[in-house]
């Protein structure tokens, strides 16, 4: 069962009224909007990633879900295996950097013992609070389609952790992303939509459509890359595609109508329509879609992809 046939079936389940449907990756409970997101090794992170730098990911990527509904981090509660005390002392030091960093102090959690030899298996619940909290299905047909920062790094930076050569700050995007909460919190009152960038740029803008009811043009060309990226990779079409469905760049993608401007550095990629789907441009060049959008869970898939 792929990840998208199981959220099938947990929408038949009793749903909380603030789990709207399951559609987006929050939920809204009293005041707070709350989230939960892990890491698998092996899927998420290598076992050779320093236990600093998956910890700082792991409370990252649960407050960029917090960020992309402008929500202010309350706190995390942390689901964590012990295991080896040099790595489970690394990982502590690495949450004390993150939490510290974003202003979230940690609520509580739990702790298990791991199997010997078994995955590690990390899970952080999120809260915020004073969110705008906009949906990912309220994109509106003419909207159009923005995303902040640049996208990419982490694909790169994961090619670099496996032993390829490279600039150090494409390591830094997939170790250390860093969740866009003032923009966040800067965009929710005036987006229609927004969602981070975790698994992938177009399938992420696709989830907007499909939530939307709406479809979605998409101009490649316009995607932005870094000028790091752009140096090691290149900015011809593969290049950008590669990008674009490689994942993990936690970036804000939101839409807004047609004439607004955003009030936080970001690029027009792309705009809504009355139908449905994706489409790809180049330019004025219409393409086909890849085989493969973005990541996707599926309970078959063997380790060592890590992905959003």
């Amino acid at each position: 069962m792929d990840e998208a046939a199981f959220l099938r079936r947990l929408r038949e389940l009793p749903l909380h009224p603030g789990a709207r449907g399951l559609a987006d990756d929050v939920a809204i409970v009293g005041p707070f909007t709350v989230t939960a997101d892990a890491l698998v090794e092996g899927i998420h992170f290598l076992s050779t990633d320093p236990a600093t730098d998956v910890a700082w990911k792991l409370a990252a990527v649960n407050l960029s879900d917090l960020a992309a509904k402008g929500a202010v981090p309350e706190g995390i509660v942390l689901a964590y295996p012990l295991s080896d005390p040099e790595w489970d002392a690394g990982f502590l030091n690495g949450l004390a950097e993150a939490l510290t960093r974003f202003a979230c102090p940690l609520i509580g959690g739990d702790t298990v013992s791991l199997p010997p030899g078994a995955p590690r298996v990390l899970s952080v619940t999120a809260f915020g609070r004073d969110a705008a909290a906009p949906e990912r299905s309220g994109a509106r047909a003419g909207d159009a389609l923005w995303v902040t920062g640049t996208i990419g790094d982490a694909g790169a930076g994961l090619a670099l952790a496996r032993g390829a050569d490279g600039p150090t700050e494409l390591l830094a995007a997939y170790r250390r992303p860093v969740p866009r909460l003032s923009e966040g919190r800067a965009l929710a009152p005036l987006a229609t939509a927004m969602c981070d960038v975790s698994d992938g740029l177009l399938i992420d803008a696709a989830r907007i459509a499909r939530a939307s009811g709406l479809s979605v043009t998409l101009d490649l060309a316009a995607v932005p890359l870094s000028t790091a990226l752009a140096a090691h990779a290149g900015t011809d079409r593969a290049a950008r595609l590669r990008a674009a469905t490689a994942g993990d760049d936690y970036q804000l993608l939101f839409a807004l109508p047609p004439h607004a401007a955003p009030p936080v550095p970001a690029t027009r990629i792309g705009q809504f329509a009355s139908s449905e789907g994706l489409a790809l441009f180049d330019g004025a060049d219409p393409l086909p879609l890849p085989a493969r959008l973005g990541y996707l869970h599926a309970s078959a898939k063997p380790h060592g992809e890590p992905s959003g």
